[in-house]
């Protein structure tokens, strides 16, 4: 069961709330020379004037709020269930703005990672749910969207039986 905080709770209880929910993405790879791509979907506040940016200002994940934020873009997200029996995988929407975003997917070779974060706008430093260590396994790229699956290798691809506990194996076992 997930736990929220109380301006959480008080959020989802009250159909009138002012308080938006805010899910951020870190998205890394060897091959990104700049980091990690920070995204946000809530313009929280303006970044800059010249050019006009917007996005989230938080310390998830070891980032520093005044230079490394997470840019708002347009976009939609499947957020991974916490629940047992569902899937772990996810995915995001995005609008397809600029010809260097179909260029920058198509250069990657490897599967990314993905890590996904909820958090409230007015508090962006204090995590609600959490998700981290997934590999995009699916990109779409259409004339409107780009859409990015993301999930994790699923428990029935575990090799079994495991390996076996033997001296060579584990010679710490037999002392």
């Amino acid at each position: 069961m997930r736990r929220l905080s109380l301006n959480a709770r008080q959020a989802l209880d009250d159909p009138a709330s002012e308080e938006i929910e805010v899910v951020l993405f870190m998205i890394e790879h060897e091959d990104l020379e700049e980091g990690p791509i920070r995204l946000s979907t809530d313009n929280t506040e303006e970044l800059s004037e010249d050019p006009f940016v917007m996005g989230t200002r938080s310390g998830w994940r070891g980032s520093n709020p005044e230079t490394e934020p997470f840019l708002w873009t347009v976009a939609s997200a499947i957020v991974p269930s916490d629940l047992d029996e569902a899937s772990s995988s996810g995915s995001l929407v995005l609008e397809n703005l600029d010809s260097d975003m179909v260029t920058l997917i198509r250069s990657v070779r490897t599967p990314p990672t993905v890590h996904v974060a909820v958090v409230l706008a007015s508090s962006p430093d204090d995590i609600e749910a959490e998700w981290s260590g997934f590999l995009i396994t699916e990109a779409s790229v259409s004339a409107g969207e780009i859409t990015l699956s993301f999930s994790r290798e699923d428990i029935e691809s575990e090799a079994f039986p495991p390996g076996r506990m033997t001296r060579n194996n584990f010679p710490g076992l037999h002392l």
